[in-house]
């Protein structure tokens, strides 16, 4: 009898075993599926929150933190070189002035809306370049310094939403899509925005020979 018991026991327990060992494994292959679907759902809310919120912009320093040494190609020291630098300072200079009076302007150039929508970056935007901040936001004074020419942002886009590193290595892989972030993809239509006919200053544009003028590539591309 005890011999008989202890037969059906253990076989009772070896039925059990593996029966807690099918359902652990389910739980387990449940709980990886589970987890994998609520990264899934956290990544696909993120892109479509991304896209939700308007891009603002932040400034060409923000750009330099990661756009400055050789290796990378030093973009920030070849814009801060060339002419899209000092386009502000162009407004302030006699020519201008003699342009702007011209044209029939009642304000000084740089504080002409004719002149500084193509001259700052993201004038008309409330997050773009302004004629007056706040003196005493130290914040929004350093900003508005950095808006103040034709910046990085002009041609790529506000950059809030892509400026981090990680937002740019996974647009460089592939990863993710640089157009959901703001970034935009320069084409002859982003200069001629302001490179154009009404332009006082207008000379004839060729993109793929004033492109040359202003390249800052990334070294290998």
């Amino acid at each position: 009898m005890y011999l008989s018991v202890g037969i059906h026991i253990a076989f009772h327990s070896t039925k059990t075993d593996k029966l807690l060992n099918i359902l652990n494994l389910v739980y387990r292959k449940d709980l990886i599926m589970k987890k994998l679907v609520l990264f899934f759902l956290t990544f696909t809310s993120i892109l479509v929150f991304a896209q939700d919120i308007p891009s603002e912009y932040v400034g060409s320093k923000k750009c330099k933190i990661c756009h400055s040494k050789a290796e990378v190609g030093s973009q920030y020291s070849l814009w801060e070189a060339g002419p899209h630098a000092k386009s502000l300072e162009t407004l302030k200079t006699d020519a201008a002035k003699a342009i702007a009076k011209k044209m029939g302007l009642k304000e000084a150039p740089e504080n002409s809306d004719a002149c500084l929508k193509c001259h700052v970056t993201g004038w008309g935007d409330a997050s773009g370049y302004q004629l007056t901040v706040d003196p005493l936001d130290k914040r929004a004074v350093t900003t508005n310094e950095t808006l103040a020419s034709v910046g990085c942002e002009s041609c790529h886009g506000a950059g809030s939403l892509y400026k981090s590193k990680k937002d740019m290595v996974a647009i460089a892989d592939g990863s993710v899509k640089g157009e959901t972030l703001g970034l935009v993809t320069i084409k002859a239509e982003t200069c001629t925005v302001c490179h154009n006919a009404k332009s006082p200053t207008y000379k004839p544009f060729v993109f793929a020979d004033r492109v040359k003028e202003i390249a800052h590539p990334a070294p290998g591309k």
